[in-house]
């Protein structure tokens, strides 16, 4: 009865898992087809019946995921010190040290940051030390003995570490809406200089997010189908760190290998270190390699479609540098049916661009073919302040004597698709996850825990001897953040509704789920950025502050929520108990809240010229240039202006039912050919997203080396695949982001500078970004004058 329990759920749960693997599946499959299977005594039903008795105790016992059997421990060990002084002592120091650097740094160009991989390396030699050099001298609090040194350092120290530092890498996002609101240059508001406002404005966005992150645990972590791949990257480096054991392995060329993790780490680590600095500092054309573009860079067409700075990437061999190989999909981390879907999104869209672009269509050949820029009728970039009074807001005379904004043929595609994308996420979410949704409904309706949810999981049934967080912490948490948020907007001449606050949370909350599941089961977050704008601007014409904090209550309450669980997921997987991860996220938060409104307030007040072109030490601030853009045109302008009946791209809004369509004909043709199955309509579309300023050079090079990772090793030698691969992964990244602080402090910040050909390659047309037509004299494209509003 067990065995055929199990076949079922497995066959209702991962029917439409592109992860699981379908050999099981067709196993499954059959043996539930055939009658008197257990009984029979035919040679082929009994080899079925002895195959899915071993498959069936193998999920019972591990995962049925050779990645996560490869990474996560099927035990546990309740004993072993996890939420320990030394641990939050470690923990607190890398939230701050890391809210400082990357809040400094986070407005110059370019910018510089602490990585979380960097930090759960560097935390592991600090936790070595107290292990060896604190007394074992505490006090015991509730019967439970807290000591300086517990005994030896060990793995769920280390990744409670981590999550908290997860927390001090990511800023606040709310920290652009200040730094629009207090540079004259701006909005110029002064009450954003107000500590209070700016701290409330931070903690409501964030407590926002961990609190739907938390009512989503039986949808996005108990469940053994939400995979969290880059969780899976976490833990494999402190497995490597903390564990020396070694098994050998076959590989390729037919050998035996023995190197342990650790010292394959060490190696590719060091090796990754040194050879970043090549394309970091040395060498740069390694990293943007535009040999193409190089035979003629003032060669209109060519660097067009070479070029990788404002062209279409379009070149066989784009780049010698990890970073950028890794920009848009880990290929060591990303399932391969996600990062081929993401790709062939690439090619549909990158060929409509140049459709777009060689046909005029939008006037398209008036403006660079792939830029994130907005242009104005004479192909200059536009100029915001030509159609705004004093107080930032839209001008109408002012803006019909200056010019309708137009877009680059990358940016039309762009939108495009992500409206497709949006529209895709509500019916893919029905036909493909409504079963996985309504089984986390039952539960959380039913208060049933973590063994319920995924009666399969083994980690699931681990975890159940640690107390769970009740639902009603996390909705404390949501009702504060709400109440936070109705202070700020209240509290201070914001001129904001408070709908917006309320609304903007229900898109998050009614989003979330879908995004979830995505995240979970690619790798690849999809953000709300552009649904946001679009909403907030529909919803108040003419308020970019209140476009603004639709935004911030919308978009960022998702990109928030997302780390989140990924961490509760990490936590799930390492066998942290539920309270201990709940107060190192929630403390973690709050001082990251602090630490990031102080430094920011630094900025304001500490750096000379600060976010203007002309700053010494490049504290230009190109991303509060870019958000300021983006409020002014989705609020001040607003969607209804580019959008809208009579706008000039309203053809564009037809993406809405295309995408709502996609999934619907997809789900039922896939029951005809088989091969449809590895379509993933959500990642296609969201493939076609990633343009402006991004190209085929940002994610072609990973293509082949997801070939080689997750088709030819994973399917030819598992064990050494799983052995070495997402080590790999973790070495690289670590490496890189070390690499890169010692870059910045020890030359880039002293104003050391290597100047030669191989740092200033780029010239011609993919420094000035050339356009098709050129205009001449008083010509100027798009609507005749008098025919906008």
């Amino acid at each position: 009865m067990q065995v055929r329990g199990t076949v079922d759920n497995v066959l209702q749960v991962h029917v439409n898992d592109p992860n699981f693997p379908s050999a099981i599946l067709n196993k499954f499959a059959e043996f539930k087809r055939t009658r008197d299977v257990d009984t029979s005594d035919k040679p082929t039903l009994t080899l079925l019946s002895g195959q899915v008795y071993l498959l069936v105790a193998l999920i019972l016992t591990n995962s049925p995921y050779p990645e996560v059997r490869a990474i996560v421990s099927n035990d546990d060990d309740p004993q072993i010190p996890c939420s320990t002084i030394r641990s939050w002592a470690i923990g607190l120091f890398f939230v701050v040290g890391a809210s400082v650097v990357n809040q400094l740094f986070s407005i110059r160009q370019p910018p510089i940051g602490v990585d979380v991989m960097a930090i759960q390396l560097l935390s592991y030699p600090l936790g070595k030390a107290a292990e060896r050099f604190l007394p074992d001298v505490g006090f015991t609090f509730r019967s439970v003995r807290h000591s300086f040194n517990p005994g030896r350092f060990s793995q769920k120290e280390h990744l409670l570490i981590t999550i908290m530092a997860n927390v001090g890498t990511n800023r606040p996002y709310s920290n652009f809406i200040v730094w629009t609101q207090v540079l004259p240059k701006y909005f110029n508001q002064p009450y954003a200089r107000t500590f209070g406002y700016q701290l409330l404005l931070s903690l409501s966005s964030d407590m926002m997010g961990y609190g739907l992150a938390g009512l989503c645990r039986k949808f996005l972590t108990y469940p053994s189908f939400c995979l969290f791949p880059q969780s899976l990257v976490t833990l494999a480096l402190t497995n490597t760190l903390h564990h020396q054991e070694n098994s050998t392995v076959t590989g390729p060329f037919r050998r035996i290998y023995k190197l342990s993790r650790f010292r394959y780490f060490v190696f590719a680590f060091v090796g990754m270190f040194c050879y970043a600095w090549l394309p970091g500092y040395l060498f740069g054309a390694l990293s943007i390699f535009n040999w193409l573009s190089w035979i003629s860079p003032r060669n209109v067409n060519l660097v067009a479609i070479t070029g990788i700075l404002t062209g279409m990437g379009l070149s066989p061999l784009p780049t010698l540098d990890w970073n950028m190989v890794t920009t848009v999909v880990d290929p060591l981390v990303v399932p391969l049916i996600s990062t081929l879907n993401i790709f062939g999104g690439v090619i549909i869209s990158g060929a409509l661009i140049m459709i777009f672009w060689y046909t005029n269509t939008y006037w398209a050949s008036y403006l660079p073919i792939n830029t994130n820029r907005l242009f104005n009728r004479w192909g200059k970039a536009y100029n915001i302040s030509e159609i705004l009074d004093s107080h930032a807001v839209l001008e109408q005379a002012k803006y019909q004597q200056y010019s309708p904004a137009f877009l680059a043929p990358s940016s039309i595609v762009q939108y495009s698709f992500f409206f497709a994308t949006y529209s895709a996420l509500i019916t893919y979410t029905i036909l493909y996850q409504g079963q996985a949704i309504r089984m986390g409904f039952r539960n959380l309706i039913q208060k049933n825990g973590r063994k319920a949810a995924s009666a399969h999981d083994v980690h699931s049934m681990l975890m159940c001897r640690y107390k769970e967080v009740s639902e009603i912490w996390y909705t404390a948490l949501n009702v504060v953040a709400l109440g936070l948020a109705l202070g700020v907007i209240r509290g201070w001449p914001t001129y904001t509704n408070v709908g917006i606050a309320f609304m903007a949370f229900i898109i998050a909350a009614v989003f979330l789920i879908p995004l979830g599941l995505i995240y979970a089961m690619t790798g690849i977050s999809i953000n709300l950025n552009v649904l946001s704008e679009f909403l907030g601007g529909l919803w108040t014409p003419g308020n970019a502050l209140s476009v603004n904090f639709f935004k911030l209550y919308g978009y960022t309450t998702i990109s928030n929520a997302l780390p989140f669980i990924s961490d509760l997921k990490l936590a799930h997987y390492a066998k942290i108990p539920p309270w201990h991860t709940f107060w190192a996220q929630v403390v973690a938060t709050i001082v990251s809240a602090v630490v990031c409104t102080s430094v920011l307030n630094y900025q304001i007040d500490g750096i000379p010229d600060v976010c203007e072109s002309t700053q010494k030490d490049r504290f230009t601030c190109p991303g509060v240039n870019t958000y300021f853009t983006a409020s002014v045109i989705f609020g001040s302008i607003g969607p209804r202006r580019m959008f809208g009946a009579g706008g000039p791209y309203t053809a564009l809004l037809a993406a809405f039912p295309i995408g709502l369509m996609l999934p619907v004909l997809l789900y039922f043709a896939q029951g005809q050919v088989s091969w449809l199955r590895h379509i993933h309509p959500v990642m296609l579309l969201h493939g076609g997203a990633t343009w402006s300023p991004f190209n085929f050079a940002y994610i072609w090079p990973a293509v082949p080396i997801s070939m080689l990772s997750m088709a030819y090793l994973k399917k030819r030698y598992l064990a050494f695949w799983a052995k070495y691969n997402y080590i790999t992964s973790a070495a690289f990244s670590s490496a890189i982001a070390i690499a890169s602080l010692l870059i910045y402090f020890i030359l880039q910040s002293n104003g050391i500078e290597l100047s030669w050909w191989g740092n200033d390659a780029d010239s011609g047309c993919e420094a000035h970004a050339c356009a098709r037509h050129i205009l001449t004299g008083d010509e100027y494209f798009g609507p005749r004058e008098g025919e906008w509003t």
